[in-house]
């Protein structure tokens, strides 16, 4: 029985170029208008990864015009971590900044162990079979999560 939709969902990872904007994306075509969905990095040192791009885009998820952010920029922008119901980080360093920036703050932290496709697979075609299988990969645990 999947879990009943939070108000309000933060998506971590390690540079927010990848995994959290690909988790956004398909959030928010998933769900809708029925939650609020954000991403952020541990960094904000990349853009927005061009295979991510691709592989979100074969299930009409539109990532191009993503900008990153960070932790620190996100709550510079007025954007509280005290203001989300649930963070989810994709990554070990995303999951410890998250715990560390949220210890007073009454909300649950996930950790989903998304494999990060960055660095895999020598030829082009190899490596957005890498960045497919990360889309698969949260598009399945999102739909395990919340449903629909």
């Amino acid at each position: 029985m999947p879990d009943r939709l939070p108000q309000s969902v933060l998506l971590a990872c390690d540079h927010n170029a990848v995994r959290s904007p690909m988790a956004e994306g398909i959030m928010k075509k998933l769900y809708g208008n029925d939650v609020y969905v954000q991403s952020v990095g541990v960094l904000n040192d990349l853009e927005i990864d061009g295979f991510a791009i691709a592989a979100c885009a074969e299930i009409g998820v539109e990532l191009a015009r993503h900008r990153t952010r960070s932790f620190e920029e996100m709550e510079g922008m007025g954007e509280a971590l005290s203001g989300f119901d649930l963070i989810v980080a994709m990554s070990p360093a995303s999951q410890k900044q998250a715990l560390d920036q949220t210890r007073m703050f009454h909300l649950s932290v996930e950790y989903w162990p998304i494999m990060d496709p960055t660095g895999l697979g020598e030829t082009r075609e190899a490596k957005l079979n890498a960045y497919r299988q990360t889309r698969d990969q949260i598009y399945d645990q999102l739909k395990g999560k919340w449903g629909q």
